[in-house]
C-alpha cells in the first residue's frame, strides 16, 4: 500500500494553494506533476553534469552519456522489453507514432492498403495515419465502441482483411478511462500477419506493461503524464519491426559515415535518434520511472483502483451529472458533462475557483466526441497522489457549479 502522506510530500507543487484554495490537482491525463527526486535530477545534470552526449572523450561527455543511456535500460525494465535496444528515446508518444508512420508504414503501404483504429484513439495516433491516406491513397478503418466505452478484441480482428497493414489502438482511453484488451487484439492479429501498436501514453502509468506478454510491434509512451519530464519519452519496437523501418528524421548520432554520395547509417537503435535529443529530460524520465517503480506499479494500481471506485460512487450519487465511459475496470479518468445548458468550459472555471483543475474540451478525441455526439465534457484524471478528500472537493465544487449554471 502506499503511504499516501509520504507520497505527496515528494510532490511540492502540492503544497501550493489557488485561488486562495488546497491545490486539488485532477488533470493528471494531460500531465502529471513531477516528484522532488526528478527536479533535483534535472537542476544536478544541468549544474554539475551537463554535457553534449556520445562521441565526447572528455569527463563531462562520458558522464552525461552515462546517464542518458543508462534510461534506455530503466524504460525497457519499465516495459518489460526483452532488449534494450528495442527501445528509441525521443521526445514523447507523439514523436514515436509518427516515427513508425514515416519510418515504417509509408515505405511499405499502397493506395487501398489499411489501417485498423479505434474511435477512441488521441488525435497523436489518428493524424499521422491521415498522412497516409492524403499522400498514398491508404484507407483508415474504425471499430467504434459499446454503449459502455468498451472496446470488443473481436470486432477488431473482424475488421482484418488482406489490405489490413496495421492496427493501432489505445491501451487506455484519454476520455473514458476504458482499458483495451490489447494482449487479445495482438494475438489475432499475429495470425494474421498484421502489426500492431499500442499507444500506451495513458496506461503506463496506471499499471504494470509488459510488451513481450502484450505481444505487440510498438508501445509508445509519454514522460510527461510518468511523472518526468515534459519533451521526454520512448517508444518500444521489436527487433522484427526495427530490422523494416527506415530513418525518420537525419543528423547527428543516427549516421555512422557520410561522404559526399553515400550515407552508412548508425545500428539500431541509434540509427532512429537523430540529433543532440533531450539529454537532461530523457535523465528525468529515468528518474521518474525508478521513482515509480520504487513506491510498486502494482501499489499504484491498487491506490488508484480504490480511488477509481470512490470516486464512481459519489460521481453516481449527482443525478444531474453524465459520466462517459462506464466499464468496470476502467482507469481512474472520468469525462462528464452536466444537464442543462452548463458547458464544460464554464464548470472546470468554476470548479478553478475552488482550487480544482481538471480539463475541459475534446481532450484531442474528435471522432469520440463526434460519435458521443457531444461538443465538449469535463475530465477528472487521478493520479498516485490524489486522495478521497480530494475526490470529495471535486464533488462539492461540482455541487457549486451545478447550482450556478441551472
Amino acid at each position: 500500500m502506499l503511504d499516501l502522506e509520504m507520497v505527496r510530500r515528494d510532490f511540492p507543487i502540492l503544497s501550493r494553494h489557488v485561488n486562495g484554495k488546497p491545490l486539488v490537482y485532477l488533470d493528471n491525463g494531460a500531465s502529471a506533476q513531477k516528484p522532488q527526486v526528478v527536479i533535483d535530477a534535472m537542476s544536478q545534470a544541468y549544474s554539475q553534469e551537463y554535457a553534449n552526449v556520445h562521441r565526447g572523450l572528455h569527463y563531462l561527455s562520458n558522464l552525461a552519456t552515462d546517464n542518458y543511456e543508462r534510461v534506455r535500460g530503466i524504460v525497457a525494465q519499465f516495459l518489460g522489453a526483452a532488449r534494450e535496444n528495442e527501445i528509441i528515446l525521443n521526445s514523447g508518444a507523439t514523436e514515436g507514432i509518427n516515427m513508425v508512420a514515416y519510418g515504417w508504414a509509408m515505405p511499405r503501404m499502397q493506395a487501398g492498403d489499411e489501417i485498423i483504429l479505434s474511435i477512441m484513439e488521441h488525435h497523436a495516433n489518428i493524424v499521422p495515419w491521415h498522412f497516409l491516406r492524403e499522400r498514398q491513397g491508404v484507407v483508415i478503418k474504425w471499430v467504434d465502441v459499446d454503449s459502455t466505452g468498451a472496446l470488443d478484441p473481436e470486432k477488431v480482428l473482424a475488421a482484418i482483411t488482406p489490405r489490413t497493414k496495421l492496427i493501432a489502438v489505445t491501451h487506455c482511453s484519454n476520455v473514458l478511462g476504458t482499458l483495451v484488451d490489447v494482449a487479445a487484439i495482438c494475438a489475432g492479429a499475429r495470425a494474421y500477419g498484421v502489426p500492431v501498436l499500442v499507444d500506451g501514453s495513458q496506461a503506463a502509468v496506471h499499471m504494470p506493461i509488459n510488451v513481450q506478454q502484450i505481444g505487440c510491434d510498438f508501445y509508445a509512451v509519454t514522460g510527461h503524464k510518468l511523472y518526468g519530464p515534459s519533451g521526454s519519452g520512448a517508444i518500444y519496437v521489436h527487433q522484427d519491426r526495427m530490422a523494416e523501418m527506415r530513418p525518420f528524421m537525419g543528423g547527428g548520432d543516427m549516421i555512422r559515415e557520410v561522404t559526399r554520395d553515400t550515407v552508412i547509417y548508425n545500428n539500431p537503435p541509434m540509427k532512429f535518434e537523430a540529433g543532440t535529443p533531450g539529454i537532461v529530460q530523457t535523465i528525468g524520465l529515468g528518474v521518474a520511472l525508478d521513482y515509480m517503480t520504487g513506491l510498486g506499479m502494482a501499489n499504484i494500481a491498487a491506490h488508484e483502483k480504490q480511488l477509481r471506485d470512490y470516486a464512481r460512487t459519489r460521481l453516481d450519487g449527482l443525478n444531474w451529472i453524465t459520466v462517459q465511459g462506464t466499464t468496470p475496470d476502467k482507469a481512474p479518468i472520468f469525462s462528464f458533462s452536466m444537464q442543462g445548458a452548463a458547458h464544460a468550459h464554464d464548470i472546470s472555471t468554476i470548479l478553478d475557483k475552488k482550487g480544482v483543475a481538471v480539463r475541459a474540451g475534446q481532450h484531442c478525441t474528435g471522432p469520440l466526441m463526434a460519435s458521443l455526439g457531444l461538443n465538449a465534457t469535463c475530465r477528472a484524471s487521478f493520479g498516485l497522489y490524489n486522495t478521497n478528500a480530494e475526490v470529495d472537493v471535486l464533488i462539492d465544487a461540482l455541487e457549486l457549479a451545478h447550482d450556478l449554471l441551472s
